[in-house]
């Protein structure tokens, strides 16, 4: 499970970039883009730092920073959802809402796994 999130995770980040890469270029659009950005890259990096957490409080800390950032991606994916007239575009995003929500879903149940345990 430790190997699949890390790759699912890795790979929304890579998908975030090339659906970002197919975007309109404003300063209103690139505001946004650049925060999903961020913030997808970020739970592809905090999750491998789950990896190597010292103390199950460690680890319980990097897994919620992972679901903020998941959160936080989802949000941005919404908003460019709404934005977006690309019909094109609309189902790559909607996708990438789905795992996003996906993501989160996971971690959460996987904090909750720890704090009981």
């Amino acid at each position: 499970m430790k190997q699949e999130m890390i790759r699912r995770t890795k790979q929304f980040a890579i998908d975030v970039w090339r659906l970002c890469s197919k975007m309109p270029h404003s300063r209103e659009y690139n505001s946004y883009i650049n925060q999903l950005i961020r913030s997808s890259s970020s739970v592809a990096a905090n999750y491998r730092e789950v990896t190597r957490a010292k103390s199950k409080a460690d680890f319980i800390n990097k897994l919620k920073i992972v679901e903020e950032e998941a959160d936080e991606s989802q949000f941005f994916l919404e908003v460019i959802d709404e934005l977006n007239d690309n019909l094109e575009l609309s189902s790559e995003i909607k996708r990438l809402i789905k795992e996003a929500n996906e993501l989160v879903a996971i971690v959460v149940a996987s904090i909750k796994t720890a704090r009981s345990s």
